[in-house]
Parts: structure tokens; C-alpha cells; sequence
């Protein structure tokens, strides 16, 4: 499909618009932004454990996740 990102290896496979896709970046990025920042913004470590569903996930590599796929993603706007 025209203008759509395909995400996936050898399993399953999700196709995503391209206008949802360059919203999904944006979203990750920012995500990524909350997670590594300090401050009254950032979020919490209760948040961080509902986002990973309880498991154990170091914040600072969930930033860096989030970032890189949103870069990822970045990388097909053009």
C-alpha cells in the first residue's frame, strides 16, 4: 500500500498508514523524552511499570527503545 510502513520479520506483519506512522514517531518520541528527563515531567516509576505491563524494564533503555523505533519510523517520511 502507498504511503504505509510495514512493520515485521518473519511472523506476523502490521501495516501501518503512513499519516499514523509519522504519529506513532512523534508519540514514541516524546514518550522517550518523558522517560529520560528529570523533573516534575517525568514520568513515574508507576507509570513506567503499568507502560511495561508490571515486568521489570530500566527506564533508561525503554527510552532509548522508544527513540530508536521513533527514529526508525523517521526514516520513512521521505
Amino acid at each position: 500500500m502507498p504511503g504505509s510502513v510495514t512493520i515485521g520479520h518473519t511472523e506476523a506483519v502490521a501495516t501501518v498508514e503512513h499519516a499514523d506512522a509519522q504519529r506513532l514517531a512523534v508519540l514514541l518520541d516524546e514518550m522517550g523524552h518523558l522517560l529520560a528527563m528529570a523533573g516534575p515531567n517525568r514520568l513515574t516509576e508507576a507509570q513506567v511499570a503499568a507502560l511495561c505491563e508490571g515486568r521489570a524494564v530500566s527506564r533508561d533503555e525503554l527510552a532509548r527503545w522508544c527513540r530508536g523505533l521513533a527514529a526508525h519510523l523517521h526514516e520513512y517520511e521521505h
